[in-house]
């Protein structure tokens, strides 16, 4: 009956999702949800799609927990946000380098 408790301990833990690719957000929808003039909401989408491709260029130095803790906080409010995802995501890496810096001292 032990032989198959460390079987049954495996199976029940929950893998957490990685993904490959940067998020599909609705750019759009959310430049509209935060309103404002046509000019404010041109800045947005310029901010928006430009987080995007930065995201693009460096989602691979984000750690895998840090992609899924940043991605559920940019989904909170059903309205996410490349720049909100981006800033959490260089926060959390900025934080970890950080310690790294302070241990390696």
């Amino acid at each position: 009956m032990l032989f198959h408790l460390p079987i049954m301990i495996l199976a029940s833990l929950q893998p957490i999702p990685v993904a490959d690719t940067v998020p599909k957000f609705d750019v759009s929808r959310v430049c509209q949800s935060e309103g404002g003039s046509n000019d404010e909401q041109k800045r947005c989408v310029a901010d928006e799609t430009q987080a995007r491709d930065s995201l693009q260029k460096e989602w691979t130095q984000f750690t895998p927990s840090a992609k899924k803790q940043c991605d559920e906080e940019a989904n909170i409010d059903r309205s996410p946000s490349y720049v909100e995802l981006l800033t959490c995501l260089e926060m959390e890496r900025d934080v970890k380098s950080e310690r790294g810096g302070k241990m390696s001292k």
